[in-house]
């Protein structure tokens, strides 16, 4: 059999696991083998495996020493990417929680969202001895989504604020051309093939001072943990633009405004509790009462829409908020994960007041606040 047909079994018998009726008749050694062990011990099982070198048996024998040991092949075997979703699945699959509590265990995994996630559910059960290496490991994925989302970010925005001041005289620079040519439409010279701009239309540039109000009101409940990561980067950005005055607020059954630690994500991060129940109308009552200047406010309520409270007071707040002029966003979750679990009946009710809910990918996010800061339609998925 020829080489093409060789790597078409190996690849089979990396798929199969190596199970009696599998029918490869594929032995792998050497890198493969190791592989093969690094994913049995955690999809493999025992229904049908075939004992033997390279066989594969499922578990991490519960011990950090073999858990740690682990970790390093897959990342000495599989790409980073690759790493994360298993690293995730051995959380989940095999129930490995509790040794992320220790210090050896966080230092040997990959970080990434995820995993803040998980250590954020653990902060309270967390030792002493453990916090500080997992406050580094999420600084890590912090200054990564940082890196990676801020400097847009903050351009979007810088331009959605200096368009959401417009001028019937604008500077030569400033000019919307589109919107001018529009407006002047009826102006067109046949002869001359040219529109007279008799008004122009521009825009303005944003002033140092405050301009908006932004009150990010955040569902820490488990299911939202990469929302909250998320939302604490964007929170922390936002509150770096003086002309946006930036509240962060998160709440289950309990409200907490975390505010003052925008300076730091990380803190944000270290002062929510992920897990418990879930009043949307406390929240946003609480957010209501800081509202100042309700014409230049956006709020943007993160959550799965699941309310533990008052349902008709929640819209009651919803409909008083958008009624006074504030323009409210309903994001069911900020992550990179497709379509989330949520309340269809609420988000419908939401829909019907003109707050539509929707889930938003982290890329989005700045466009979505762009397009509430300057009043137009969401751009939706």
């Amino acid at each position: 059999m020829g080489t093409a047909g060789d790597e078409r079994l190996r690849r089979w018998r990396m798929v199969l696991g190596g199970g009696e009726a599998e029918g490869t008749g594929c032995v792998l050694g050497g890198r493969d083998a190791a592989m093969d062990a690094a994913l049995g011990a955690l999809y493999g099982g025992d229904g049908g495996s075939r004992k033997g070198p390279g066989a594969r048996s499922a578990g991490l024998g519960g011990s950090a020493p073999n858990v740690a040991r682990w970790l390093g092949d897959i990342r000495t075997y599989f790409p980073s990417s690759v790493v994360q979703v298993m690293q995730r699945d051995a959380i989940e699959r095999l129930g490995l929680s509790t040794l992320l509590l220790e210090p050896e265990m966080l230092e040997a995994v990959e970080p990434d969202v995820h995993l803040v996630g998980t250590l954020l559910s653990l902060n309270k059960a967390m030792p002493e001895t453990t916090k500080e290496t997992a406050r580094a490991v999420v600084r890590k994925v912090v200054e990564q989504l940082e890196k990676k989302l801020a400097a847009r970010t903050r351009a979007t925005l810088t331009g959605a604020l200096d368009r959401s001041a417009r001028i019937s005289r604008p500077r030569h620079h400033d000019i919307d051309w589109d919107r001018t040519i529009r407006a002047n439409l009826k102006n067109y010279l046949p002869e001359y093939r040219t529109v007279v701009p008799e008004r122009l239309i521009g825009y303005g540039r944003a002033a140092q001072s405050v301009k908006k109000e932004v009150i990010l009101c955040i569902d820490q409940s488990g299911s939202m943990a990469a929302s909250v990561v998320y939302a604490s980067v964007f929170g922390a950005v936002l509150a770096s633009m003086r002309s946006i005055a930036t509240r962060l607020v998160v709440f289950d059954t309990a409200v907490v405004d975390l505010t003052d630690q925008l300076d730091d994500p990380v803190d944000v991060l270290f002062g929510t509790q992920l897990g418990g129940g879930t009043d949307i109308n406390r929240a946003l009552a609480y957010c209501q009462s800081k509202i100042t200047r309700p014409a230049d406010t956006v709020v943007v309520l993160i959550s799965d829409l699941y309310e533990g409270g008052i349902r008709n007071e929640m819209l009651k707040r919803v409909a008083a908020m958008k009624g006074a002029g504030v323009e409210f966003v309903t994001l069911l979750a900020l992550s990179d994960e497709g379509a989330p679990a949520y309340d269809r009946e609420h988000a419908a009710a939401l829909a019907a007041l003109g707050a539509p809910a929707f889930a938003c990918t982290p890329d989005l996010f700045p466009e979505v606040m762009a397009a509430a800061l300057e009043k137009r339609p969401l751009p939706t998925p």
